[in-house]
């Protein structure tokens, strides 16, 4: 894999930081990146998004999801509360503690959050403030000149 130096880049920009820190992680990713719990991410409209976590076993007690600058965190830990009649002869459902980290992009925004069938449901909006949408300007067929004598005569009739 080809390694990029962005060292130019630092010293020529203001305010990419995060950007070219995300470009240097993707770079050379995490072996031991974390698998548990599975999950999808998912487009459910032009801007509206949906990651659902397979996280059988947790109760919504268990779980606890936070978003801090970009960054939504998602943790889940259990009481080992079994019954100490029961004894457990395999353990295939997983019980262990996680933390899975999702980087958001700007404006993004966690609507809610729903257990439904050992699935974790998180609704996310990206909603673009007004400031920065496209806007139509209007052409007319008036010089800047014709513009200014226009308002000075509007003026001085008042």
């Amino acid at each position: 894999m080809r390694n990029f130096d962005y060292s130019p880049l630092y010293r020529s920009t203001v305010g990419f930081d995060r950007l070219f820190s995300l470009l240097d992680s993707l770079g050379q990713p995490d072996q031991s990146a974390p698998s548990y719990p599975p999950y999808n991410i998912e487009r459910t409209g032009e801007h509206a998004y949906r990651i659902s976590m397979a996280v059988a076993g947790f109760a919504e007690g268990d779980l606890s999801i936070e978003a801090k600058q970009n960054v939504l965190t998602v943790k889940g830990e259990q009481d080992d509360n079994t019954d100490e009649n029961v004894e457990v002869l395999f353990r295939g459902i997983a019980s262990r503690a996680f933390e899975r980290r999702f980087q958001l992009a700007d404006h993004v925004e966690v609507r809610s959050a729903n257990l439904e069938n050992g699935l974790l449901h998180i609704d996310l909006v990206r909603e673009i403030p007004e400031a920065m949408k496209a806007r139509k300007i209007e052409i007319s067929g008036k010089t800047p000149k014709q513009i200014e004598t226009k308002t000075k005569k509007t003026v001085s009739a008042k």
